[in-house]
């Protein structure tokens, strides 16, 4: 198990619509004043990152986005230590401007900048912009070609790349990032759960993110993760897991919103969602790619956080969240249905109890817990 106390990330909801794909009440608003609020808020109650979405134009129930890293920039300044993962596509930006931006935004910040590198499933945002499509695994090959450019950029005097996808010829950016905690530049963030994704993260990602997944699934993908570093000859990067997070004083409380959202779903976006998805993840060269195995309920939350579990008492959703600390796990990125009001109860009643088990395991033997 991980010896460093778990992180928690949140979903910034810079993007209309919420976080489930559903016409029940979400308190929550995509606008900047309600996203300052939140960030230090959130700070405020135990978080450590936030992730900005990328879109980049309306699709499935988001109507309405801001751009990820100039909103990124926007938290940053109205933060003291929260740290703010801007999520980019590879194909819409070139890696060394990306680079100059995130060197800029992470003196502005005092180190807290960091990217989360999307490797894409939204075909129409790349041909309505005139930009190629590419299969699923080229897709991949570009993100670590993108990857590669960027730590380059941040980090080598000249930099030199000479890919399929992107060139550096003696490229020098001045001034380099900050860096903290022994990292000479942002931390760089990657998602997806194909076997392709997998390789890559051992490969160059500083983090893994993994969509919502049960304890089977999350120590499959850890293994994977884990191998692909060792073959690369590096340490293995820190794993990050999508979970919906919804505690309520009762069981019965938790699972009748959990009820409640799948049942008032926007059927109409959701199924337009999962065929675009599938459709993205079906070019992979062995069939696994992201949301292959997605159920209808699983895709109301659009990245599979229920699938995660984190769904009842605090006690019982710190128990479930140690459990897989126990498996691997580093940080939980969470979103939540009211987000001030949940984030709140999120630091008041969920994360003492995360702290009180993480303590306890630090002193005798743990095991998952057999109802988690």
């Amino acid at each position: 198990m991980p010896a460093d106390p778990l992180k928690f990330a949140y979903w910034v909801p810079n993007v209309s619509g919420g976080l489930v794909t559903s016409r029940i009440d979400q308190r929550t608003d995509w606008g900047y004043d309600y996203n300052r609020e939140l960030a230090v808020l959130a700070e405020d109650n135990g978080f450590d990152y936030a992730l900005t979405q990328v879109r980049y134009m309306a699709s499935y129930g988001a109507e309405h986005q801001h751009e990820s890293t100039s909103f990124s920039l926007a938290l940053l300044l109205a933060t003291r230590r929260l740290k703010v993962i801007a999520a980019v596509h590879p194909g819409l930006w070139h890696p060394g401007v990306l680079a100059k931006l995130g060197a800029t935004a992470d003196h502005l910040s005092h180190g807290r900048f960091a990217v989360n590198v999307v490797s894409g499933w939204f075909k129409d945002e790349f041909t309505a912009l005139g930009e190629p499509w590419l299969e699923h695994d080229e897709r991949y090959r570009r993100a670590e070609e993108f990857i590669r450019a960027l730590r380059a950029s941040w980090t080598e005097d000249r930099a030199e790349l000479a890919g399929d996808f992107y060139r550096l010829r003696g490229f020098s950016l001045k001034p380099k990032p900050l860096g903290t905690a022994g990292r000479p530049h942002p931390e760089i963030f990657q998602g997806g759960n194909s076997t392709a994704a997998r390789a890559m993260a051992g490969r160059v990602s500083d983090w893994y993110f993994s969509n919502g997944r049960d304890f089977d699934g999350v120590a499959e993908q850890i293994a994977d993760v884990h191998d692909s570093a060792s073959r690369a000859g590096r340490r293995p990067p820190k794993f990050g897991l999508n979970g919906f997070l919804i505690a309520r004083d009762t069981e019965a409380e938790a699972r009748e919103t959990l009820r409640e959202i799948v049942a008032r779903a926007d059927t109409e976006a959701v199924e337009g969602f999962g065929a675009a998805v599938r459709q993205a993840g079906r070019s992979t060269a062995d069939g696994k790619g992201m949301w292959q195995d997605s159920t209808f309920e699983d895709l109301v939350q659009y990245n599979d956080g229920f699938r995660t579990g984190l769904i009842g008492t605090p006690e019982r959703v710190a128990e479930r969240i140690v459990a897989y600390k126990r498996l691997g796990v580093d940080l939980f990125l969470l979103g939540f249905l009211h987000y001030h009001e949940e984030v709140e109860y999120f630091g008041r009643r969920v994360l003492p109890l995360v702290r009180e088990l993480e303590a306890a395991d630090r002193t005798g033997p743990a095991s998952v817990p057999a109802h988690a």
